[in-house]
């Protein structure tokens, strides 16, 4: 019987020389590095930003010793031993911002409010509730201790301490707490700069009238704004029809302009256009096949000095690929000292999925609780790696691991939540 000598394909149930999804990542993120150019920016800008320089404390958090509590100042000499109720004058108040000026006296007490600076010789608090007022004076027994209710200073952080390290993304309690040392600017890592475009005569800008056998471009503008989301600057290229000078060009003005340039399709095996070509002319670029559906043909290396990701052209492949390896990549560029956990949970698939073992498949998914507290997942419509729209009613990718096989209703999967990724 005869057979014809044909290429394997995303559909097929087995292929030959693919690389797993854990090694084309291993792969890309052991060919990056982070970016080095830092800038000096207001605090209040940096929330999502690198940070670039650790921060070290000028100053004792608490500055100084402070009331946890609304209570009574005393000194710890005057507490009333086992069995004892003794009574102490009120001496004075004190609220906080305002310090107590006199001298705390044997047998006297300071009305002291929650966060104000511990008069002199003060070092012990009785909360308010644990007190029997009458007129002037108080009465307290036996059951306190020394320092009680009192925050030390420098307890929370000591003057000269590192609190963050370089490398991380900041967030908005890391924000306040800088700001609680009085520091208003900080080191961060430059944004990168993405340089986006796609490329095809039949593919038509959004502003373009319909032509007959052309598609709108959806992929430029789902990478643009998956790229702004993690605080990218985006260099917009438009679209490069196909046509060999025009996308040599392009390619050297990104190269030039940007840290890294992402492209969607023209990089499967066989495709009748010029970008492989001419990407094989102007840089270092690997060709890959990796097991997994959607997704199957990645292109990725160097065009100069910056980095290329070369992803389907399938819509959702295009963002399958991106979250799953652009996107770990582009965070260890930007300085990312760990990379952002998205965690992936198990939850209960609500009917079958058919899979054959030897590739990773990433299904658009609705996660959800079920009636017993479990979480549970079903699939959000038709899997075709060009349906966009059961991409946008899905929260989650159904991850169905390179060994595994079918999936019977009831089993348990893994699920990676998107709003952790988008």
């Amino acid at each position: 019987m005869s057979t014809l000598n044909v290429q394997s394909s995303c559909g097929d149930e087995n292929e030959q020389g693919t690389l797993t999804v854990k090694s084309a990542l291993k792969n890309m993120l052991g060919a990056v590095s982070a970016k080095k150019a830092t800038e000096q920016i207001n605090l209040t800008d940096a929330v999502d930003r690198v940070l670039a320089q650790a921060i070290t404390s000028p100053v004792n958090v608490p500055s100084h010793c402070n009331s946890a509590v609304d209570g009574y100042a005393i000194m710890q000499a005057d507490l009333p031993a086992e069995e004892q109720v003794l009574s102490f004058n009120i001496a004075g108040r004190v609220v906080a911002g305002h310090p107590y000026k006199g001298e705390l006296k044997k047998g006297e007490c300071i009305q002291i409010m929650t966060g104000a600076q511990m008069p002199e010789l003060a070092d012990t608090v009785i909360m308010q509730e644990h007190v029997e007022v009458h007129g002037n004076a108080i009465r307290i027994d036996a059951r306190h201790s020394a320092r009680q209710n009192v925050r030390q200073a420098g307890e929370d952080i000591q003057q000269g301490q590192i609190i963050l390290e370089p490398g991380i993304k900041l967030t908005p309690p890391q924000i306040g707490l800088i700001a609680s040392l009085g520091i208003s600017e900080i080191s961060v890592t430059t944004a990168l700069t993405v340089a986006v475009f796609s490329t095809g005569d039949e593919v038509l800008s959004i502003s373009d009238a319909p032509r007959e056998g052309c598609i709108y471009d959806s992929n430029r503008y789902s990478m643009m704004a998956a790229l702004k989301k993690i605080g990218c600057q985006v260099l917009d290229m438009g679209i490069i029809p196909d046509d060999p000078e025009q996308l040599r060009q392009a390619f050297n003005v990104a190269a030039k302009n940007a840290d890294a340039i992402f492209t969607s399709g023209g990089v499967s095996v066989g495709e009748a256009d010029y970008t492989k070509q001419v990407l094989s002319e102007t840089g270092s670029i690997n060709f890959w096949k990796v097991a997994m559906k959607p997704g199957r043909p990645v292109a990725f290396g160097n065009i100069g000095d910056a980095t290329f990701f070369g992803l389907p052209g399938n819509p959702v492949a295009v963002m399958v690929t991106f979250y799953q390896f652009a996107l770990p990549c582009l965070q260890k560029m930007m300085g990312l000292s760990t990379p952002l956990i998205s965690p992936i949970i198990k939850a209960r698939c609500t009917h079958s999925i058919r899979k054959i073992a030897g590739r990773t498949e990433f299904q658009r998914g609705i996660l959800s609780k079920g009636e017993d507290g479990e979480w549970e997942v079903c699939t959000a419509g038709k899997q075709g790696s060009g349906i966009l729209r059961s991409m946008s009613d899905a929260n989650a990718f159904i991850i169905l691991e390179h060994e595994r096989s079918s999936i019977t209703e009831g089993d348990w999967v893994s699920v990676q939540v998107f709003s952790v990724l988008f």
